[in-house]
């Protein structure tokens, strides 16, 4: 079960505070970030949703009709945010809108202006290390299983991924709602933002590369020499640089992708340029 410890007050008779209840919540809620996934705004009915018990706690009834209708507006705008990250962004939110029911002078449009300021590094900071290198980490392992034909495959894929994101939520609603919008602000200062983006992407880059050379099976049907002494032209391009074809296969496909070409298109010239090697080479 999780605990705030001394990060969440009780409510007192003169002010509003968020309990331990409320950020309970919010965690389980989180995980429904994407459910009402849309073009326009993207994932804020999820966000609002997940609010939606803090707007509850600190404006309750009818007295406080029009701010709890305001609130939950707030949390109805465009939102795009790595899930696992959203709740530092909620945790932020919620502590914004606690000062924002005790605080007459509290400007309440700052608090928008707060979360579209910090949505986009921490969906960038999410991105590369969720997807980019956790995802990646967790499919190179789980395939290696996987080719083998291990029950093994999935079960580490799903450990491997989903532990670390849900010990990430956690941590991050409550550094978000115990600092507050000055968090990112110290992060960003002390320059640790920049360093973790620049190391996950070195990481991210080396599992590629690892999962290029053992999960891309290419070998040329060319052979150099003659009668016994003939080698497939595949042992001289190794000798050259190990997994050089693999390395240049993938290259090309992801320059072709970079040109903005369809996958689809990709996919279906691959299969008659397969299908014409292996007629010519008999394979």
């Amino acid at each position: 079960m999780m605990t705030m410890n001394s990060d969440v007050m009780e409510t007192t008779d003169d002010k509003a505070k968020l309990t331990e209840k409320e950020l309970k919540q919010i965690y389980v809620r989180s995980c429904q970030l994407d459910i009402s996934w849309n073009y326009e705004r993207q994932q804020h009915m999820g966000y609002s949703y997940a609010l939606t018990p803090v707007i509850r706690k600190l404006y309750p009834g009818e007295e406080n009709k029009e701010k709890r209708v305001a609130a939950l507006k707030r949390g109805l705008e465009f939102m795009a945010i790595t899930p696992q990250l959203s709740t530092l962004l909620m945790g932020i939110n919620a502590a914004m809108e606690e000062e924002n029911s005790n605080n007459p002078q509290f400007d309440g449009n700052s608090i928008n202006a707060v979360k579209t300021s910090l949505m986009g590094p921490l969906a960038g900071i999410g991105d590369s290390l969720i997807p980019g290198t956790l995802r990646i980490i967790a499919s190179g392992i789980a395939i290696s299983f996987a080719a083998n034909g291990s029950i093994l495959g999935p079960l580490l894929f799903l450990l491997i991924f989903n532990i670390p994101a849900f010990i990430i939520r956690y941590f991050c609603l409550k550094w978000g709602y115990g600092f507050g919008s000055t968090f990112i602000e110290k992060i960003a200062e002390s320059g640790i933002m920049n360093k973790i983006s620049y190391y996950a992407g070195i990481i991210g880059l080396m599992v590629i590369g690892g999962m290029v050379c053992q999960q891309v099976a290419l070998d040329l049907p060319i052979m150099v020499g003659s009668g016994d002494f003939a080698e497939p032209l595949t042992n001289y391009l190794d000798q050259i640089m190990p997994c050089l074809i693999q390395l240049g296969l993938f290259g090309g496909m992801y320059w072709i992708l970079g040109k903005k070409v369809k996958t689809t298109t990709i996919l279906m010239v691959l299969i008659v340029v397969c299908c014409a090697i292996c007629f010519v080479f008999g394979l």
